[in-house]
């Protein structure tokens, strides 16, 4: 399991690398980048702390890239949270969970 970083969405505000356990992140040229891929464990700490959308979980052993990638974010309202999933052929899987209902069962 591993992650990618989108550069081109990176802000460079580090929360990403101050959240990994295996210290595997760390800020170059104000952009995070991943030191060691293979080491990732997956925790996904780094995408839940992404806020622009850059952290993207590689679903599968496929560190490689061609599987689908999963993302997170918070609504606007601090209630929500959407996971996506996005196959290889761009197919967009949405789930969007209510934070306030999540453990009412």
């Amino acid at each position: 399991m591993s992650i990618f970083i989108d550069r081109n969405k990176c802000v460079g505000c580090g929360k990403c690398a101050d959240v990994c356990p295996g210290n595997l992140l760390k800020i170059t040229d104000h952009k995070a980048v991943i030191r060691h891929p293979e080491d990732c464990w997956g925790c996904t700490s780094c995408l839940k702390e992404c806020k622009v959308e850059a952290v993207k979980f590689f679903l599968g052993a496929d560190i490689g890239g061609r599987g689908s990638t999963l993302t997170y974010t918070y609504g606007d309202d601090n209630r929500t949270v959407t996971w996506k999933v996005i196959s290889p052929d761009k197919v967009e899987r949405v789930i969007v969970i209510d934070t306030q209902k999540s453990n009412k069962y």
